[in-house]
């Protein structure tokens, strides 16, 4: 009797379930979204017309950011070296890629902060204050990171792309060098420099390599890999001499 009781009680909860119609209502939306626009033929005055074409400026500069910071900055140099110098420790993973690209980022940040001060002083601000036009800033803002590049840049690979691109020599100087021919050396040389300081930081860490392997040879232990008992002795030199510290000094130095 208890066990029908149950089941039709069951039944009756099931079927009120499939009858009663359940609304449910959303909250309104009391807070208004914002609506951006960047369309220039709803304008209605100049003003208009230059916020409009200010916004679409700023989206596209950010777009294009990663590639001005990669190619454009110290960046470049300071990621390559803090590969090499990984590789030379044989630790693998460590530091992650995530911390060396941060601390790259903000080492960037470092040293490219006078250039882009002067960017933001003789361009940006100007031409936010509509004291410039568009094309004014782009050459005045143009110009403090070629004279950045160009005090890093090599003649020798200067003078290539600018013998490939076959521009006129005549009145060709540092103000006018086209970015287009910059941009190229400049990160030839950056490699080349990279390589260089990689070289050298691979030498104390090969000396401890090869001797711990000959260390092992000469006692009969061919079979135990030397990377793992070198490498207790690699980190230990790095933190007695405080590898960092020489390494980001030598790196920020450089561009002094």
């Amino acid at each position: 009797m208890k066990k029908k009781n149950i089941v039709l009680t069951f039944l009756v909860l099931v079927s009120i379930l499939f009858l009663v119609k359940i609304n449910a209502y959303a909250e309104p939306n009391t807070i208004p979204i914002p609506k951006i626009d960047i369309s220039v033929d709803k304008a209605s005055n100049p003003k208009d017309y230059v916020d409009n074409i200010k916004l679409l400026i700023m989206l596209t500069v950010i777009s294009l950011l990663p590639s001005f910071i990669v190619m454009m900055t110290s960046f470049t140099r300071i990621i390559v070296v803090f590969g090499f110098m990984r590789s030379a420790m044989g630790t693998q993973q460590a530091p992650p890629n995530q911390i060396l690209i941060g601390l790259a980022l903000f080492l960037t940040v470092f040293i490219m902060a006078p250039t882009y001060n002067k960017v933001n002083n003789d361009a940006i601000k100007p031409f936010l204050e509509n004291k410039i036009n568009q094309q004014q800033a782009i050459e005045k803002g143009s110009k403090p990171i070629r004279e950045f590049m160009l005090k890093q840049t090599r003649q020798k690979d200067l003078d290539l792309f600018v013998d490939i691109s076959k521009i006129d020599k005549t009145n060709l100087n540092k103000d006018n060098v086209p970015l287009y021919v910059v941009i190229p050396s400049f990160i030839i040389s950056e490699l080349k420099t990279a390589f260089s300081i990689g070289f050298l930081l691979y030498v104390p860490f090969l000396i401890i390599d090869i001797v711990v392997a000959s260390i092992l040879m000469s006692m009969g232990m061919m079979m135990l890999p030397p990377v793992m008992i070198s490498l207790p002795f690699k980190i230990l030199l790095f933190v007695m001499v405080d590898g960092w510290y020489l390494l980001i000094k030598s790196l920020i130095m450089s561009y002094s």
